[in-house]
């Protein structure tokens, strides 16, 4: 997506304040049904908020220490806080990828920036790699001056080895998906302790957007909330 000069460009300032980016956006064509705008009525365009690297970090650490130690969920409830202190600023409505029913970011992701799932199922970049995340998403009621957007270059098709397969000690990731069971059972087990404390090996053997890579202490808090 190019980004239009004017609010667009305000909400990415906005976001940036937090570590956060726009992860692109589009209009939603005629017939689509898509979710409902801060007023109530049907939005006529979506950008996507997230993440690459470990930029927000620092930021949801600071706000975590003012939150109670039992808090559940706490990324999730950053993220809600802070796109939400966007979307009221701006006129948007904000949703998250955990909102019930869920929405299809996956499917307006790949809309808004063009990528392709890699074999983890992860978006692949072709900048930033597996290491990336979609934390939110802001709806509109008016359209916003977009660009469509293009395909992007998807570097799991040129990838030959694809160590992103052969890593993980029990197979848990194959051409044929994800063994969600086998993956959870060895990172709760006594032989799970390298997945616990420095993420998931297949992730990681991904040669790709590496210096974007999340650091060790972040990848285990999602290993964490992962086995929990």
């Amino acid at each position: 997506m190019t980004l239009s000069r004017g609010p667009v460009e305000e909400i990415a300032t906005a976001l940036a304040a937090n570590g956060l980016i726009l992860r692109g956006g589009f209009n939603f064509p005629d017939g689509e049904d898509p979710p409902i705008g801060p007023s109530g009525v049907r939005a006529k365009s979506v950008l996507l908020v997230g993440q690459a690297g470990a930029a927000p970090w620092p930021h949801f650490l600071r706000w975590r220490e003012k939150q109670p130690q039992a808090l559940a969920n706490p990324l999730d409830s950053w993220s809600r806080e802070t796109i939400g202190a966007v979307a009221a600023e701006f006129g948007a409505r904000a949703v998250s990828p955990s909102d019930r029913p869920y929405l299809p970011f996956q499917q307006w992701a790949m809309r808004a920036e063009g990528l392709k799932p890699s074999p983890l199922g992860i978006l692949m970049h072709p900048q930033y790699g597996l290491w990336h995340a979609y934390r939110g998403a802001l709806l509109f009621e008016d359209e916003l001056a977009l660009a469509e957007p293009h395909a992007a270059i998807h570097l799991c098709d040129t990838c030959i080895d694809k160590p992103c397969l052969k890593s993980c000690p029990v197979d848990a990731y194959s051409r044929d998906g994800f063994s969600y069971q086998s993956c959870l059972a060895h990172v709760r087990g006594a032989n799970g302790a390298p997945c616990r404390d420095g993420g998931c090996l297949d992730r990681n053997a991904c040669p790709y957007g590496t210096s974007y890579r999340y650091p060790a202490h972040v990848q285990a808090f999602h290993m964490r909330a992962f086995a929990r």
